[in-house]
C-alpha cells in the first residue's frame, strides 16, 4: 500500500480523493486549513495547514511518499478592466506558488519512493474564456512549470496534470446554485452535464498509480469534451 500527500483535501475533489486512497488501504496524510469532512482514522490524517502562510516540516513524515497532490486553488472571475495587481498575485501564490512550495518540501522523499506528483490545472489554461485572464494565467504556470519539472525530475519522479472544466465541488457552489445555473453549465459541454468531484478523483488517483507508469509531463483534459470537441 502506498502513503501519499494531499495538499487540501477537507472538501470537494479532494476529500472524495482522501476516501478514495484510504479506503483502498493506502495511509493518506492531508494538509488543509480546517478538517471539513475528514473523519481521521488510522490511515487517513490530518493535519492543519495554511498554503498562504504556513510552512511545510518534511519532517512530520518520515516514510518514503509514493504521491503528492496540490489541490488548493481559486475561481476569481472578474473583467480584465477590474483586476489589479494584488489580484493576479493572490490567484499565482494558491494555485501555484502553494505547488512549488510543498513539492520542494516533500522532494526528498518523493524521490526515495519514485513517487508520482499530481497538479491540478483548468480548461481555461488552454481555452480563451471571457473573465478567466487571472486564473487562466496561474493556471497556465502550473502546466509549463509541471512539463518542465517532469522533465528534470524523470526518471525518478513523474510528474502529471489534471485540468478540469466546471465541477460540482463548494468551490464552484455559486455557479452551480441553481438549476437553472446547473442547466446552463451542462449545456456548455458536450458530454452534457457538469463534472463530479469523482470524476476528478478517479482521473488523479490513475495518475499516481501504477497504472501510469509510463505517463509523464502531460496534461490530462477531464472536462466533459469542452476543451476539444464541438457538437453544433
Amino acid at each position: 500500500m502506498g502513503n501519499f500527500v494531499l495538499i487540501g483535501g477537507s472538501y470537494g475533489i479532494g476529500f472524495q480523493l482522501a476516501q478514495q486512497l484510504a479506503n483502498e488501504g493506502n495511509t493518506v496524510h492531508v494538509f488543509a486549513r480546517t478538517i471539513g469532512n475528514i473523519v481521521e482514522s488510522s490511515n487517513l490524517i490530518f493535519y492543519s495547514h495554511d498554503v498562504l502562510k504556513d510552512k511545510l516540516d518534511p519532517s512530520i513524515i518520515s516514510n518514503k511518499i509514493d504521491g503528492l497532490v496540490y489541490l488548493p486553488g481559486s475561481i476569481q472571475l472578474k473583467p480584465f478592466h477590474r483586476l489589479g495587481k494584488q489580484d493576479f498575485l493572490d490567484d499565482f501564490q494558491i494555485n501555484f506558488l502553494g505547488a512549488v512550495e510543498s513539492i520542494q518540501a516533500f522532494l526528498p522523499q518523493l524521490k526515495e519512493a519514485k513517487g508520482s506528483i499530481v497538479l491540478i490545472s483548468s480548461i481555461a489554461a488552454t481555452t480563451g474564456m471571457p473573465f478567466h485572464t487571472s486564473i487562466g494565467a496561474a493556471k497556465g504556470a502550473i502546466e509549463g512549470f509541471a512539463k518542465s519539472l517532469a522533465a528534470e525530475l524523470a526518471p525518478n519522479v513523474r510528474v502529471n496534470v489534471v485540468a478540469p472544466s466546471l465541477t460540482d465541488t463548494p468551490l464552484a457552489e455559486r455557479f452551480l446554485s441553481s438549476p437553472e445555473k446547473i442547466e446552463a453549465s451542462s449545456k456548455r459541454h458536450p458530454l452534457g452535464r457538469v463534472g463530479t468531484a469523482e470524476d476528478i478523483s478517479e482521473a488523479i488517483s490513475y495518475l499516481l498509480s501504477p497504472k501510469s507508469s509510463w505517463v509523464s509531463g502531460q496534461v490530462l483534459h477531464i472536462d466533459g469534451g469542452m476543451s476539444s470537441l464541438r457538437t453544433v
